[in-house]
């Protein structure tokens, strides 16, 4: 073989050997492995930098990830939110399980949360309670409880008001009412009935009183007024207030998208210099639309409501960690701390069901940030969602179904949507069998679900500044032999328990509920007006409790106890009689139906 050519074969030769050392120590290796946190669960879209290359990875959605490498042994830096850093030597021979630990404690697996919760109620009991119930709704009435058996029973109070303005929307629009939709609770609320301020050191102040059920001439009705301490404004505390609106395809409509912008820009003149606001979106547009602006500048924060428009898919479950991110990162120690949620609930990108959105949601639990959801639309809004949304999240939930409505929620009540005096509120009270033979607690309907759950706690709610609570409860009574007799026997005990907005210490007051009965024509206007408000539900509801009172029977007690000056009130009336039309005409087709 010539010189040249062998001299040829050796230059390749060295070439290639030189090449195949290149190869080796770059990217030769591939590193496989998966990202767990400490209950085996993946981790995803976590932050893997590499120190050899100094390349930025992620891992994917249940955790993996696979990486080339330019050496067999090396180190990797993973940065994860919520998690310690964690720097750990690798090797590609070997397939990786890495670890990341919690900076906090994981949250608890949500149980089902209930409205009102009667103390060690038999499991025979409450089958009776649930099984055959036969409506299309997910919520169950409150039955009659025996006292003598089950003598204490206990309810959530909040400041939620959705299901007013809920109902109102359907019988303007000359409908019927789901029963699902009638949260007895809810339509009290929307009245503040009968504000009374508590003492200078006290949070709230209680009255109680009893009379003669209008609808069961045989029962009585317990009525107890709670009303919450209102916030001094000039000590109110600097607020951070995160907007998470909903920009989607399904948000184009002039009830939705539009009246938020308009709901929102009018929430912008009770803001002070001392609040700080911020936006995020989702829908065409994901994200951080305005970074966090003082409320002073108040012409920046309203040009960019007015720039929203709506268009794309509904990736609520991203909006809302990204609303919680933000509002983390400017948390104000001390201050209100609040998401403010506004979407008509149809979800259709991530978690979308009320079990895992129950679940998102509470993985925020822990945090002193609160929730407030607005719900607005028709046709595809989402009720029972946000209302899984704001019980879970420490927070309120409004529906508006007009712009007056969003007036009232976000200017009239401001104080009360935004500023809370009082969480995980709750009340018990039990009754004294010698006088109470059965009882019957009026709304707080729990949901199927809940109470089928072994594990369901009683869930507290917050209380807005200012809020007055009405709670209505159906007394069956013993029948004494001599009046003066009923009137010295003790009656119920009541004890308030509730946590202060910036404190996590139980706080529990408790109240003597003494018999002072005044017969129902003799109470005073605001009494009467919430018992015709539960009649009024209760007749949408269809109730088998009240199916022996008609529509012309809570119109003669709605109009003899309404104050006139009040809007909301004269409106009641003439919701009333649109309602009376509606159902009348319903039950006219039903007869017309069973009689062909």
């Amino acid at each position: 073989m010539p010189v040249t050519n062998i001299f040829y074969l050796k230059t390749v030769l060295t070439i290639c050997i030189a090449l195949c050392t290149c190869l080796q120590g770059h990217g030769q290796y591939y590193l496989r492995g998966e990202i767990r946190d400490e209950q085996k669960n993946p981790v995803s879209n976590v932050k893997i930098r590499l120190q050899s290359s100094e390349y930025l990875y992620y891992s994917g959605s249940m955790g993996g990830f696979g990486i080339t490498i330019p050496r067999a042994l090396d180190t990797m830096t993973i940065v994860a939110d919520g998690f310690y850093t964690n720097i750990v030597a690798v090797n590609a021979d070997k397939y990786q399980t890495i670890t990341l630990k919690a900076r906090f404690a994981p949250p608890p697996k949500p149980s089902n949360r209930l409205w009102s919760l009667t103390r060690n109620l038999s499991s025979e009991m409450r089958n009776r309670w649930t099984v055959g119930a036969e409506t299309y709704s997910s919520l169950l009435e409150n039955p009659f409880i025996p006292a003598d058996e089950y003598p204490e029973t206990g309810f959530a109070i909040n400041i939620n008001k959705a299901s007013y303005s809920n109902i109102r929307r359907f019988i303007n629009l000359d409908n019927i009412v789901p029963p699902d939709a009638i949260r007895l609770e809810e339509m009290m609320n929307y009245f503040n009935i009968h504000y009374t301020e508590p003492g200078y050191d006290s949070v709230f102040n209680y009255q109680s009183i009893i009379s003669s059920c209008p609808w069961n001439a045989a029962h009585e009705l317990l009525f107890l007024n709670i009303c919450a301490k209102k916030a001094r404004l000039d000590s109110i505390p600097p607020a951070n207030l995160v907007f998470l609106i909903d920009v989607s395809g399904s948000m184009d409509l002039p009830n939705r998208l539009p009246l938020l912008k308009s709901a929102f820009s009018l929430m912008i003149n009770n803001l002070r210099q001392m609040d700080t606001v911020s936006i995020v979106v989702y829908g065409g547009v994901n994200g951080v639309w305005l970074t966090p602006t003082s409320g002073a500048e108040k012409k920046k924060i309203l040009e960019s409501i007015a720039q929203l428009e709506a268009g794309g898919s509904t990736p609520g479950e991203g909006g809302i960690r990204a609303a919680y991110q933000l509002a983390k990162s400017t948390f104000i120690k001390g201050g209100t701390n609040r998401v403010i949620l506004a979407t008509d609930g149809d979800f259709n990108v991530g978690q979308q069901s009320e079990e895992e959105l129950n679940q998102l949601i509470n993985s925020y639990r822990s945090s002193e940030i609160y929730l407030t959801c607005l719900g607005v639309g028709m046709g595809n809004y989402k009720d029972s969602k946000l209302e899984v949304l704001a019980n879970q999240g420490k927070g309120n939930f409004a529906y508006l179904d007009n712009e007056k409505e969003a007036e009232k929620v976000l200017m009239q009540e401001f104080a009360q949507t935004i500023y809370a005096v009082a969480k995980d509120a709750y009340i018990d009270i039990r009754f004294d069998p010698a006088v109470v033979k059965s009882y019957r607690l009026i709304g707080f309907d729990n949901k199927a679900s809940a109470l089928e759950d072994t594990l369901n706690v009683l869930q507290g709610g917050e209380i807005g500044s200012g809020h007055s609570l009405m709670a209505l409860i159906e007394i069956d009574p013993v029948q004494l032999e001599t009046v003066n007799t009923f009137h010295t026997v003790p009656f119920a005990k009541m004890r308030m328990h509730y946590q202060l907005p910036v404190e996590n210490i139980n706080h529990l007051e408790e109240f003597d509920v003494a018999y002072h009965f005044v017969p129902f024509a003799d109470l005073p206007n605001y009494y009467r007006f919430s018992a015709s408000v539960a009649l009024f539900g209760g007749l949408l509801k269809k109730s088998s409790y009240t199916a022996k009172t008609s529509w012309d029977e809570l119109s003669l007690i709605a109009k003899a106890s309404y104050e006139s000056s009040d809007v909301s009130q004269t409106e009641y009336i003439q919701l009333i009689e649109k309602a009376r039309k509606i159902y009348h005409k319903d039950k006219k087709k039903k007869k017309v139906v069973e009689e062909q």
